[in-house]
């Protein structure tokens, strides 16, 4: 027995508008976007006399 045979019609149907993609899925990354995505743009640290610190 799956979980689509006990479900009833109403509530598929309000998990399929809870479960489609927001407008802004519409949209296309940006190359800031990927970069974010992938880890580029994070923040680098460094220890500077046994503080870490974030660099500049």
């Amino acid at each position: 027995m799956e979980l689509k045979d006990v479900l009833s019609a109403n509530t598929k149907q309000q998990l399929k508008k809870a479960l489609s993609p927001s407008t802004k899925a519409d949209e296309p990354l940006t190359r800031r976007d990927w970069e974010e995505i992938m880890g580029i743009r994070k923040d680098t640290y460094k220890r500077l006399g046994g503080r870490i610190r974030r660099k500049q």
